[in-house]
């Protein structure tokens, strides 16, 4: 768990975590094994990865790391499918237990943490058609975090002769041929997801 070294970035996880555990909350049970927008993963692998970087000391993470042959990915897969099959009451409890705890991903801060609460949480909500708009304040944070020079090698977007420009707020990244949405689509854009039909718009450059 990371320190409170941003009081404002703290509040921001704190928040939309909340928001999003109450938002599962509501959800019927048969929605747990919908997929979601992470390829192979259904809602509840999803909520388990988030609960993952959450509630698994270092010594644990190093265990599962070795189990799976130091390939973070497959010991993320494996991990989220294990928790994953839990009643969602319990991943929901657990949530909830871990509403104020922080989390810095390896290289990053607090905003690289923020960022993978919001992407997945988006990556549940859109793929199951639900509202679940994130504030002004933390999407720029988002934004910031997905378009820096980290997360675009991670992700492996190209975004050479690209302008993504938000409809929904005064924000802008790049240039050349115009790509419009919501700021929520356009971070999960860069971040590789592929978006149901619509979302997106692509015009002339501008």
């Amino acid at each position: 768990m990371s320190g409170t070294d941003d009081p404002r970035l703290a509040a921001m996880i704190t928040g939309h975590r909340r928001q999003l555990t109450e938002l599962l909350a509501t959800l019927p049970p048969e929605a747990w094994d919908q997929p979601s927008l992470c390829a192979g993963w259904r809602i509840r692998e999803v909520t388990a990865h988030i609960l993952m970087t959450l509630r698994t000391p270092a010594w644990r993470f190093a265990a599962e790391m070795a189990r799976s042959g130091g390939n973070f990915n497959r010991m993320a897969d494996r991990v989220a499918r294990r928790d994953g099959a839990g009643p969602p009451d319990q991943l929901l409890a657990a949530l909830r237990a871990h509403e104020h705890t922080l989390w810095k991903p390896p290289g990053g801060g607090l905003a690289a943490g923020l960022t993978h609460d919001v992407i997945h949480g988006q990556d549940m909500t859109v793929a199951l058609g639900l509202d679940h708009p994130v504030p002004e304040s933390t999407l720029r944070a988002v934004l910031d975090t997905v378009n820096g020079d980290q997360s675009r090698k991670h992700f492996g977007v190209d975004l050479d002769g690209i302008r993504l420009q938000a409809d929904d707020i005064d924000w802008s990244f790049g240039s050349g041929r115009v790509l419009r949405g919501s700021a929520q689509d356009l971070a999960l854009f860069v971040c590789g997801r592929t978006l149901p039909p619509g979302r997106l718009r692509a015009t002339a450059s501008t």
